[in-house]
């Protein structure tokens, strides 16, 4: 008996020790500090294998090696010039393939006969490889700055096209036809309230599309680059220096990050003023 006239004294504690843990991992700093906590783990375990002697310095460098060589590129005036060019290049062929994939996906999206004709060839071309496209975009675009940005333009343009087309496709119909009702007809009404009602799934579309941009890089950086981190990566691993091959995937990684949570920041931002 008196075990059930505690249960409800028991369950508001319970619930009052949970609400700070909660307010605890919305804090920003909070939240930030826990995502470095991964990847300290991962340099101790990377720096402790080196020194243990597990790898050869050619098969896994230790950090402090890595480290050297970023100060050698920077020293040398390379390493901000390699970085520079491929942010550029992922953010040119990013802004043209995520805005032809929002277009696209518009059109499919709201109108039935442009899906039944479009869909299943966007969607065959969808599944062909990246490096698939690398010697028809030589022939076509020979080997300058327009067939490396088509090519990270061609990875943005189908995460964007796919998430838009789904999401318009899948807004209430309730919700339209009472726009209907008040008037609100053709680029009216996608302005005010389809593309509203859709504005989450854009911005997952862009976040994926950038994070395919940057994959497609280094396939972009295969047609005979001579700076960039995708021609670093290649340059090191055809010369066995696998400090400056390291050091290219952690510039990807960071500046990746880097980049998904600027546009995450663009998100909050576009959600609070539109959704």
């Amino acid at each position: 008996m008196s075990s059930v006239l505690k249960t409800p004294a028991s369950a508001s504690a319970g619930a009052g020790n949970t609400a700070p843990a909660g307010t605890i991992l919305t804090s920003r700093w909070t939240r930030a500090g826990l995502g470095l906590v991964v990847p300290a783990l991962v340099l101790a375990a990377w720096q402790i294998t080196t020194a243990a002697g597990i790898f050869s310095p050619v098969q896994l460098p230790s950090p402090s090696a890595v480290y050297t060589a970023a100060v050698d590129l920077i020293g040398r005036g390379q390493l901000g010039l390699h970085v520079a060019i491929s942010t550029q290049r992922v953010l040119v062929g990013f802004a043209i393939g995520a805005l032809l994939g929002l277009a696209l996906g518009a059109v499919l999206g709201l109108s039935r006969l442009a899906e039944v004709l479009l869909g299943p060839m966007i969607g065959a071309l969808r599944a062909v490889p990246s490096l698939a496209w690398v010697p028809l975009l030589i022939l076509w675009l020979k080997i300058g700055e327009d067939s490396k940005i088509t090519l990270i333009a061609i990875g943005a343009f189908f995460p964007v096209f796919t998430t838009v087309s789904l999401a318009l496709r899948h807004v209430d119909r309730n919700l339209v036809e009472a726009a209907r009702a008040f008037g609100l007809n053709g680029l009216k009404l996608l302005r005010t309230v389809q593309l509203p009602a859709v504005v989450p799934a854009v911005f997952s579309g862009l976040r994926l599309a950038l994070a395919q941009a940057w994959l497609f890089l280094v396939a972009a950086e295969l047609i005979a680059s001579s700076m960039g981190l995708g021609f670093l990566l290649i340059d090191s691993q055809n010369n066995g220096r696998t400090d400056r091959l390291l050091l290219a995937i952690v510039l990807l990684a960071v500046i990746g990050k880097i980049t998904d949570a600027l546009l995450g920041l663009a998100e909050k931002w576009a959600v609070a003023k539109w959704a």
